[in-house]
């Protein structure tokens, strides 16, 4: 058996949903091992943090600088190898800076950074130095969203015509109608979530899985954003229309004032031989929709799936698998790249995801405050 890859944890501490997810998806193949971390900036919660894991308290931190120091400091074989960086917005780009620059590689919860700019320079660092940066755009992991990548790579839909993203959740309107509970999230704080909270925080998935499942670009965006009172600087629900080319052009709805939803979040590819759907919130079904027959369902685990949705699946057919298997298929491929093994395009976002999610994060807003207007994106 392969020896585990020695990994290190920033954030995620107490009651972070996002921490169990990552620390249940580093588990699920046995390639982790977690070692060190700073799940708080209280060094005394992140000891009793890490006394209830189970995890030994000589590699927990006070912050990240410190920890950083503390393991250069160790014989190469013995320091933790991969970091994933799970905290508030505004600290992705300065720990990531710092962990790719002394030699580690990096998991990154998205946005990768608070601007496109930091985003370039993070670019920058991580070719000089070779090392692996994955980004956790969790839905790529699911089999039948990698399922309908290999489609329509393989030309199965023909000619992509429209192309409807949508991701509509209803979780901020307890908080965006009172004034003194605006105060309470970071994520209306453009100081800790940057200049846009629902396009930052859902639109990048939209945006990202579109790019992803079709294997185009989008060349230029319009926006038009609601910050639903005069006092709130961020953004909350937002439609951006797409254009790919010509010919091919999309839109994307997202909101967190959808009062009742959830986590609904779909995307829809149409071709001019066949058309694609998949909702998130039934992740095992990517439906296909052809001119005069009825619809397909298509499920994971079976033999006429992709050799991508194939190996992201864990379980035969009729068995779900939801959200912690897809970040868990991202650490796997992560994991791969670490070891130098061969593994697939598409098996984990990477540091180009990240920069194009942070351009298009800053055209929206650009487009929407100069008046609802075409903006082109950069290509990198």
């Amino acid at each position: 058996m392969a020896q585990k890859i020695k990994w290190g944890v920033l954030g995620g501490g107490g009651d972070s949903l996002i921490g169990v997810l990552h620390r249940v998806a580093a588990s699920m193949f046995d390639a982790y091992e977690l070692l060190g971390a700073v799940f708080n900036p209280d060094i005394e919660k992140s000891m009793e943090y890490a006394k209830e894991l189970g995890i030994k308290t000589d590699r927990i931190h006070p912050n990240f600088e410190t920890m950083i120091m503390a393991e250069l400091a160790l014989p190469q074989q013995e320091r933790i190898q991969v970091f994933s960086i799970l905290t508030p917005n505004f600290l992705h780009f300065p720990m990531a800076k710092k962990l790719l620059e002394s030699g580690f590689h990096v998991i990154c919860e998205k946005p990768m950074t608070m601007s496109y700019a930091e985003a370039l320079e993070l670019q920058v660092i991580q070719k000089s130095t070779g090392a692996i940066f994955a980004l956790t755009h969790t839905y790529t992991g699911y089999p039948m969203v990698r399922q309908m990548k290999s489609m329509i790579a393989q030309g199965e839909l023909g000619d992509i015509q429209k192309i409807d993203a949508q991701y509509y959740q209803g979780w901020i309107n307890p908080i965006i109608h009172d004034v003194n509970m605006r105060k309470t999230t970071w994520r209306l704080d453009p100081e800790k979530s940057g200049i846009s909270c629902c396009m930052g925080d859902i639109g990048v998935h939209a945006y990202q899985m579109i790019e992803y499942v079709t294997g185009m670009e989008i060349s230029s965006i319009l926006a038009d954003l609601n910050h639903l009172y005069n006092d709130n600087q961020m953004d909350i629900d937002g439609t951006v229309l797409l254009r790919f080319g010509a010919f091919s052009k999309g839109v994307l709805r997202v909101s967190q004032i959808a009062t009742g939803e959830e986590n609904n979040f779909s995307v829809a590819v149409y071709g001019t031989k066949c058309a694609l759907k998949w909702e998130q919130e039934n992740p095992n079904y990517l439906y296909l929709l052809e001119e005069g027959k009825p619809m397909q369902t298509l499920k994971p685990g079976h033999a006429y799936n992709s050799a991508l949705s194939l190996d992201g699946t864990k379980l035969p057919p009729g068995h779900p698998e939801g959200i912690f298997d897809a970040m868990g298929n991202i650490y796997r491929g992560v994991a791969k790249a670490i070891r130098g093994l061969n593994y697939l395009e598409g098996e984990f976002p990477e540091m180009t995801d990240g920069v194009r999610g942070m351009n298009f994060i800053e055209k929206v807003i650009e487009s929407h405050d100069k008046g609802n207007i075409w903006i082109k994106l950069i290509n990198n």
